[in-house]
């Protein structure tokens, strides 16, 4: 059986995606390893313009909710970068190394955003509807 927090955090997630107009989904997988251990991997279409795509590894320490690796990566219908966060540590001279968010022209500090803010940033990259009310 699922650890009650996971769950949770599963359902806010899937929440938060359902709270969206103009978003089609093309793949939402939740691979539970142990009753402590999740990956997800969703892929999202904003009104046929943003794909972004999320992919997570998230385990309970204790009652304590822990991301091992994430990846929340965005972009254009041509296939260009708008952003992504990342963990993969390649970046060492960043403050919140390795922490950190990708831009077309830059890499930048970043800490690890939540999903609810990372589709709020799509949505405001894309032009496309709010949330549902």
């Amino acid at each position: 059986m699922l650890h009650e927090e996971l769950k949770a955090y599963l359902d806010t997630v899937e929440r938060a995606i359902l709270g969206y107009d103009d978003v089609y989904v093309e793949r939402y997988t939740e691979e539970i390893l142990t009753p402590e251990r999740v990956n997800l991997r969703i892929r999202l279409r904003f009104a046929q313009s943003c794909l972004l795509e999320i992919h997570e590894a998230v385990i309970i320490s204790g009652q304590t909710l822990m991301h091992l690796d994430y990846r929340y990566h965005c972009q254009d219908e041509q296939n260009r970068l708008l952003f992504r966060y990342d963990c993969t540590p390649h970046f060492p001279d960043l403050p919140g190394f390795p922490h950190h968010k990708h831009l077309p022209d830059a890499v930048i500090d970043s800490a690890r955003p939540e999903i609810e803010s990372v589709l709020q940033e799509v949505m405001e990259k894309s032009g496309t509807g709010e949330t549902n009310p």
